[in-house]
């Protein structure tokens, strides 16, 4: 593959229809609408279903960027790959991280961070949570791959997905057609449309075996994917992929690598996150280290078990707050603290991304 550059930059935001930071660079000179390949952005809704937090900022955008691309905002969307993921609670501040890419030089030498993006078909409402999901998600994170100019799956180090979810007018509709759905109820099918899509980034990585069972999904909790976050919204049919990793053919000034916390207190694994891409945070980043920083990129869980290392927590107990919001606020902390900086991409809800009760976590930084 020819050479890339790919850029990154996070841009703040004030409110889920704030796109003064994009429009900022985009005046500028510092980024072209035609660049951009991919954007992520953390949103201040709830996170749920009716989380509208992110189909606002996903037009909002997509307003911004339809004149330098030379399009309608509506279709914007099938260009670039937008992730948006409801949920700021505790200190995590609104953001979104802009993706770039154009036809570089020379490669950089070492290994760069390269970016590619694929989606899948619409789904049926009835092929949620089960294998069609699966199946369709690894063949357009292969395809994802191919994009960025990755051919090994250890080159990988976070693999974005954005997947559909369930509203009573779609499981009507299956049900019309004499098919019943994986649950009735939109909230639950946010987890498994989570599920699916994270085992079929594992089949795609050859993290496990390409002929795993649709039962699988939210029962066999030893089967995950080390870098897959996903998220499930209202606002679309099909599986939006996002692939990031490293390649030689890359001449981007930034790297990435991850690592795997194991629960959501796991602070050596947010420490080996950071020393992945060259960063000591043993006692958290100093001055010159955050500045390298570009974004980081975690799920959270409220463990299934009900346990985290032999003690109870309350998470999946609360009927005031979802588990999947007092896991962001838990995990947002303890990344901000390391990283001294609230604007970090954490997601809730993570179903076979990461161990149970855990979750992968990528940094993204500017090369020593």
């Amino acid at each position: 593959m020819s050479a890339q550059r790919v850029d990154v930059h996070r841009i703040t935001m004030r409110g889920p229809g704030d796109v003064s930071g994009l429009a900022s660079l985009l005046g500028t000179g510092g980024l072209r609408a035609e660049h951009v390949v991919a954007i992520l952005g953390k949103t201040e809704g709830n996170g749920g279903v009716n989380d509208f937090t992110r189909e606002y900022a996903c037009r909002a955008f997509a307003q911004a960027l339809a004149p330098g691309l030379g399009c309608a905002p509506g279709e914007v969307e099938a260009r670039i790959a937008m992730v948006m993921s409801g949920g700021t609670e505790g200190v995590l501040s609104p953001h979104a991280t802009v993706f770039s890419r154009r036809p570089g030089g020379s490669p950089a030498g070492a290994k760069r961070l390269a970016v590619g993006v694929a989606q899948t078909r619409d789904f049926l409402p009835e092929e949620l949570g089960r294998a069609p999901q699966i199946h369709e998600t690894a063949r357009a994170v292969r395809a994802a791959m191919k994009d960025a100019g990755l051919e090994d799956a250890a080159d990988v180090h976070f693999v974005q997905v954005k997947c559909p979810l369930l509203t009573s007018e779609r499981v009507e509709a299956a049900l019309a057609r004499g098919n019943r759905t994986i649950t009735d109820e939109a909230y639950a099918s946010m987890g498994y449309s989570r599920g699916a899509s994270a085992l079929g980034v594992a089949v795609a990585l050859g993290e496990i075996d390409e002929r795993v069972h649709e039962d699988a999904v939210l029962a066999d909790w030893r089967l995950f994917s080390a870098v897959a976050s996903t998220s499930a919204g209202i606002e679309l049919l099909h599986n939006a992929v996002v692939v990031m990793g490293n390649s030689a053919a890359s001449e981007s000034a930034c790297v990435i690598g991850h690592a795997v916390m194991r629960d959501a207190i796991d602070l050596r694994a947010v420490q080996d996150a950071f020393a992945s891409v060259g960063l000591d945070a043993s006692r958290g980043l100093d001055a010159a280290a955050a500045e390298r920083v570009v974004n980081v990129f975690a799920k959270a869980e409220a463990s299934p078990d009900g346990l985290v290392r032999g003690l109870r927590h309350t998470m999946l107990d609360d009927t005031d707050i979802s588990a999947t919001r007092h896991a962001r606020a838990a995990v947002g902390g303890l990344i901000a603290g390391v990283a001294g900086c609230g604007a970090v991409y954490v997601s809730g809800g993570a179903e076979h991304q990461g161990p149970a009760g855990g979750g992968p976590i990528a940094v993204i930084a500017r090369a020593g």
